[in-house]
């Protein structure tokens, strides 16, 4: 069978790393390259440069590329336009998260993917493949914990200093990037969130805009949620803690199972909760625990997470196989993204479904006063990298 031909858009941090690792994907080959800066070429190893197509225009690369696989790793703001424009031109795509700014935005990509059912559309979610959260939801779907009722989230290891946010003038700034934290550094943990636990009904957030760095965006973010059954979440997020942690803790009906330091634990109860409380003779004494570990297989620094969801895309091309990250699905972290955003700037809970026209409305709000462009503070070109490009 002849290997998928695959073009990357955009060589920017994530673009040079998925043309680093697609001669490892099996069954893809890749053809062709594309950036508006013609200096990213340089960023390719040789044989890389001398072998594969390279265009400096978004129209160039559709019209003559002839490639079936767009790898779309963009600016944030320009996924919705390029994905589109992939699908019009007869081309399957996997585009980078966040799969957009705002949620009116995605609503009008999933429209227009719904107009090529025969095209593999995907977006790199690349946690889901992550041994230890599949075991997770594994545990939540075979009803083996029970019904959720509360989650804590709390990851504040994203740790970053002024110098990474001026590396580029389009870092966190709105017209830049359209947002800090939650669109830049944790759409993976809001998509899991979405992923494992469903989507809430209630988001009440408090945000902080520049809190601990000279940036317009958020740079911390405190969130309680609520979910249809009553279960509730609290969600914590930050660039300016250190030393930062990232602890995942689900209390449920028959227990609780925490993820944090690479250690997945379970603390599984004899009966239920409710049950226990119902029942007990004693008025403190809670129920029965067996403490169990449950392993899973170890992960290499995330390449390899990339490389599932790269393999999953092509093999879906090639042989029909179901997406681990669908396009569709990206929508739902987005979603509670701005859900959080709004209710901070609203400083009051919002209900979900959010209405989109009011998050993209304060979000065009925001882009209007930015400071974008901003005066890098970078004056080294070797250590500004080309992800402002495309």
């Amino acid at each position: 069978m002849e290997p998928v031909k695959v073009g990357v858009i955009g060589i920017g941090n994530m673009g040079s790393s998925i043309i680093r690792m697609m001669h490892q994907v099996p069954g893809a080959e890749l053809t062709a390259v594309c950036d508006t800066n013609p200096k990213a070429f340089e960023r390719l190893e040789p044989a890389v440069r001398d072998k594969v197509a390279k265009f400096t225009t978004d129209e160039e690369f559709f019209e003559k590329s002839g490639v079936e696989l767009a790898m779309i790793e963009v600016p944030h703001f320009q996924h919705a336009d390029l994905a589109i424009a992939a699908m019009n031109h007869g081309m399957h795509f996997n585009v980078e998260k966040p799969l957009c700014v705002d949620k009116a935005d995605a609503e009008r990509l999933l429209a227009e993917c719904a107009k090529h059912p025969e095209l593999v559309k995907g977006i790199m979610l690349n946690q889901r493949t992550r041994d230890a959260h599949i075991k997770i939801k594994q545990l939540i779907d075979s009803g083996e914990l029970g019904e959720i009722r509360r989650v804590n989230w709390i990851i504040t290891d994203w740790y970053r200093t002024q110098q990474y946010y001026d590396s580029g003038d389009w870092r966190a700034s709105w017209r830049g990037e359209g947002g800090g934290v939650l669109t830049n550094q944790c759409p993976h943990q809001l998509d899991l969130m979405t992923w494992l636990f469903g989507m809430p009904s209630l988001v009440d957030a408090h945000i902080f805009l520049g809190k601990y760095h000279d940036i317009e965006v958020e740079d911390e973010v405190n969130a309680y949620l609520e979910y249809p059954n009553g279960a509730t979440a609290n969600f914590v997020t930050t660039t300016g803690e250190a030393p930062g942690t990232n602890r995942l803790e689900i209390a449920a009906e028959h227990g609780r199972v925490v993820f944090e330091n690479n250690r997945l634990l379970y603390k599984r109860h004899a009966i239920t909760t409710q049950e226990h409380i119902r029942t007990a003779k004693s008025g403190f004494t809670p129920p029965e625990t067996w403490d169990c570990e449950i392993h899973f297989a170890p992960d290499d620094a995330g390449q390899s997470q990339h490389m599932r969801v790269l393999a999953n895309v092509v093999d879906a091309i090639r042989n029909g196989v179901p997406l681990k990250a669908p396009v569709e699905e990206g929508i739902r972290g987005l979603e509670l993204a701005n859900a959080m955003m709004l209710s901070g700037f609203l400083k009051k809970p919002v209900q979900l479904p959010l209405d989109s026209s009011l998050y993209a409305a304060k979000l065009k709000e925001l882009i209007a006063g930015s400071r974008y462009p901003k005066k890098k503070v970078v004056e080294d070109a070797s250590a500004v990298d080309f992800t402002k490009s495309f």
